[in-house]
């Protein structure tokens, strides 16, 4: 119930904030714009408005989660109101977890909005609604949550600005743990590559959740890869939440 109150209050004051409905403003004008690029570019058109349009949303919804997430926990704290919350029988990790609800809720229905614009904008293309589209949305959408409670870990002990940019920084390294897998091949047995090996596995593969290709060339995504994806988001979500959970537990506010 606490938690449920404290994620409702989260959605509420997303709602009212600026950032939100901007970038939502720029993603839409990509999205329509991907429809002009595909009529000035050589090739198959309906590939590039559906490359550009997921790419969109993944961009514009990864900024969303960073942009608000990083400041939710300092907010509490810069105006004193954290105070007023810890002071009544609220636990520490009822108040992270109903702020993670209430921003993954307001990403969730950010998401849709782009989605639907963005379906729009194929069927006036092409006449036809592409269910297969929303499942690479879907994953999407799951990366937006891991990122949201990356943002949130980073909010518990730094400010907006450093958050944003370390949030940045793993969302990078996210994308481009495939050279990490290359480095290790070429480096020699021994604690380097020991090393590198450990950095894999602890640092995030947002690859699992990119699912583009497939929907955009129309190729085979089997059921397995789907499920393995989904769980590790979950896991690798929780402990991100564990963590942050660890963290705010030990802040001292005075």
């Amino acid at each position: 119930m606490k938690i449920t109150t404290i994620a409702r209050n989260t959605f509420k004051e997303a709602k009212r904030d600026r950032v939100l409905y901007l970038l939502f403003f720029f993603a839409a004008g990509c999205l329509l714009f991907s429809r002009f690029l595909a009529l000035l570019t050589v090739g198959d058109r309906i590939k590039i408005i559906k490359d550009v349009g997921l790419a969109s949303i993944s961009l514009f919804g990864m900024l969303m989660a960073i942009l608000m997430g990083t400041g939710l926990v300092y907010k509490e704290i810069d105006k004193k109101t954290i105070f007023t919350l810890l002071a009544k029988p609220i636990h520490r990790v009822e108040f992270l977890l109903g702020k993670f609800l209430g921003l993954v809720l307001t990403i969730f229905i950010m998401t849709g909005l782009m989605a639907a614009v963005f379906l729009l904008i194929l069927f006036l293309h092409t006449f036809t609604v592409e269910w297969k589209i929303l499942l690479a949305i879907l994953y999407i959408f799951f990366e937006l949550c891991l990122m949201t409670a990356v943002a949130l870990l980073f909010s518990t002990f730094t400010t907006p600005i450093l958050a944003s940019l370390y949030s940045l920084g793993f969302y990078l390294i996210g994308h481009l743990s495939w050279s990490m897998e290359m480095l290790i091949k070429k480096v020699k047995s021994g604690a380097g590559r020991a090393a590198l090996q450990v950095l894999y596995i602890v640092l995030p593969d947002l690859e699992n959740f990119n699912f583009k290709t497939e929907v955009v060339h129309n190729l085979p995504i089997p059921a397995k890869l789907l499920g393995i994806s989904f769980l590790y988001g979950v896991v690798y979500t929780a402990f991100i939440l564990l963590l942050a959970m660890l963290v705010f537990r030990r802040r001292d506010f005075i």
